[in-house]
């Protein structure tokens, strides 16, 4: 977001030539502290920003500074319309705003690159939501990204289990996870995360809030998704896997550091090629449906109940082809 910001603010520069730091705020509509934190950002960056002292003074581009898109290879050109990205724009209510953007960047290419949306159209097509999920984005979907965009307080109203709860929230982003979408914010001290779709009611103010220019919001939902996974796997199974029941592993779970962690545990092989190792896992019984899967590749030594299903299992399925056999 502050990256887009950046750009906004040169080309209002390219465009104007002189502008005060009030109405730099007032077009980006953030505070005049963002503004200038944004103009040493840009000057560390190489853009010349120059400040005009006295009362006609202001911000301006020296030497006719401009921005190009020059120097652009061909791999670099087709990747500018795969991020487009027009299924989730769209969800957010900024699909007129991306197809005239790919217009401009179109008309600056230069000629030999100007195929670059039509090859990237017909190679790559991104089909976002989960299947068998409803389609259409959620009602309040389009506020939340114009908050997102202005750096404006919403006063949020949220669905948590039967009751409704009220949140004055400083949005700093939007997740797209499974075709759920997810709103990050400020709440007091600390970041929340709110499901979308949960979401009853918004109002968004005149208010605008500064961001923490440290936070970091890939890094902040992978921490989140692993914390809620963790979460989720509150017990422990001991399994005896052979090779192929170890590579297998890793199909039973969506949380990768689950069998990263299992292969990390894992004794040396004892004589019959296998090795045992501990497994999280939600339940016993999720465990019980998971394990399944892996056949006689794996033994369940721990916990007794799982283990105690797991023989039953496996003795109704030795009666059944045993049957199957006997009668043809």
């Amino acid at each position: 977001m502050r990256a887009a910001r950046l750009i906004s603010l040169v080309l209002l520069l390219q465009a104007r030539e002189t502008m005060t730091a009030a109405e730099l705020a007032r077009e980006l509509e953030v505070s005049e502290r963002t503004v200038y934190r944004d103009v040493l950002a840009l000057s560390a960056a190489g853009v010349p920003v120059y400040a005009d002292r006295g009362r006609a003074g202001g911000y301006r581009l020296l030497g006719g500074y401009r921005t190009r898109l020059t120097g652009l290879t061909r791999d670099e050109a087709e990747a500018l319309f795969l991020s487009g990205l027009p299924g989730p724009a769209g969800d957010m209510g900024l699909a007129d705003a991306v197809a005239s953007a790919e217009l401009k960047v179109l008309a600056a290419l230069p000629p030999a690159l100007r195929d670059a949306p039509a090859r990237t159209g017909q190679r790559f097509h991104l089909d976002v939501p989960g299947w068998f999920r409803e389609v259409g984005p959620p009602p309040w979907l389009g506020e939340l990204a114009g908050a997102v965009w202005r750096d404006r307080v919403v006063e949020l109203r949220y669905r948590r289990g039967e009751r409704e709860v009220t949140r004055r929230v400083e949005p700093y982003g939007l997740v797209l996870k499974s075709g759920v979408w997810y709103l990050v914010g400020r709440v007091g001290d600390g970041h929340r995360t709110y499901r979308v779709d949960r979401v009853t009611g918004v109002e968004v103010g005149d208010a605008t809030f500064d961001r923490d220019e440290g936070f970091d919001l890939p890094g902040y939902w992978r921490e989140q998704a692993e914390a809620f996974l963790r979460g989720m796997l509150r017990a422990r199974v001991t399994l005896r896997l052979t090779p192929a029941g170890l590579r297998q592993l890793r199909h039973l779970t969506d949380a990768p550091f689950v069998y990263d962690e299992a292969v990390a545990a894992a004794d040396g092989p004892d004589g019959q090629g296998r090795v045992t190792t501990r497994l999280p896992v939600e339940s016993v019984e999720v465990a019980y449906h998971q394990l399944l899967g892996l056949g006689p590749e794996a033994e369940v030594l721990d916990p007794p109940e799982l283990r105690e299903r797991m023989a039953g299992a496996a003795a109704r399925l030795a009666a059944l082809y045993a049957g199957r056999a006997a009668d043809g």
